[in-house]
């Protein structure tokens, strides 16, 4: 089997340059090029030299069009009105999409579902092994801890990060109630503006932003008597470039359908 080309969105940004050097650097992997926003200040430029490595001939485009005729898969950390606009246009090309971006709304992910019914989607908070070995072992915590035990997720970021809480976050907290068998939008509402006692099975969340924090999350479940913690830290952002590309690579001969990283990694 030849190498699978893969496209990466945003391949100027922090997460884009990560992804090209993955894709670089893994075997079975191609780069099928790579794109900015319209008017970005790194069309143009070659894709290796962003990286940090020698220049490869490839230059960043202005748009998704010609590269999705060269890809099997795009990555895509982008921005939610980004990222809905490169499902659909992924979706046309029967290209298989990877997508880390956060922050989308219902409408975002309604239109991003949609786009799954024509080729096979992975869409995760979080593309790290560790993290979502994290989120099956919470799942499965918050279902043997009654709520006597209370939940608190904390998770910390770089001053950039947009939004709050943070994708993977959240992904902990659906995880959470999943294991409860609770929806998690009604006990976060409960938690939101409220001064006084902590409402019972309530999930809390505790946001920090500075400086150049890669991720850190948080789970804790406690009780009176003691508390069990569980935890993951993002040491190098090489680490979610891996799990794209080995999203990629599996997701681009799957049957059209919104996946997670958990169906890539078996959990």
């Amino acid at each position: 089997m030849g190498k699978r080309g893969i496209l990466v969105a945003g391949a100027g940004g922090r997460m884009g340059r990560a992804v090209v050097a993955e894709i670089l650097a893994t075997p079975g992997a191609s780069l099928a090029g790579g794109f900015e926003r319209p008017g970005g200040p790194q069309i143009g430029k070659d894709i290796g030299v962003l990286a940090g490595l020698d220049a490869i001939g490839l230059t960043v485009e202005g748009a998704a069009d010609k590269g999705l005729k060269r890809a099997g898969a795009l990555i895509d950390f982008t921005a939610p009105e980004a990222s809905v606009a490169n499902a659909r246009a992924a979706a046309a090309a029967g290209v298989a999409h990877i997508i880390g971006t956060t922050g989308f709304t219902d409408a975002d992910n309604a239109a991003i579902a949609a786009a799954a019914e024509q080729t096979p989607i992975v869409k995760s908070g979080n593309m790290s092994l560790g993290v979502n070995l994290l989120a099956a072992l919470v799942e499965d915590a918050a279902g043997r801890l009654g709520d006597d035990f209370d939940i608190e997720i904390f998770e910390a970021h770089h001053r950039d990060k947009v939004d709050a809480p943070s994708g993977t976050a959240l992904m902990l907290g659906q995880a959470a109630a999943r294991g409860r068998g609770v929806d998690l939008q009604a006990k976060m509402a409960g938690m939101a503006g409220r001064a006084g006692a902590r409402a019972r099975g309530d999930i809390g969340f505790s946001v920090f932003r500075g400086g150049g924090v890669i991720g850190e999350h948080r789970v804790s479940f406690a009780a009176m008597e003691e508390v069990v913690t569980l935890s993951h830290s993002a040491i190098d952002r090489g680490l979610f470039a891996r799990g794209a590309v080995a999203a990629a690579l599996w997701a681009s001969d799957k049957p059209a359908g919104l996946y997670s990283m958990r169906d890539v990694l078996g959990l």
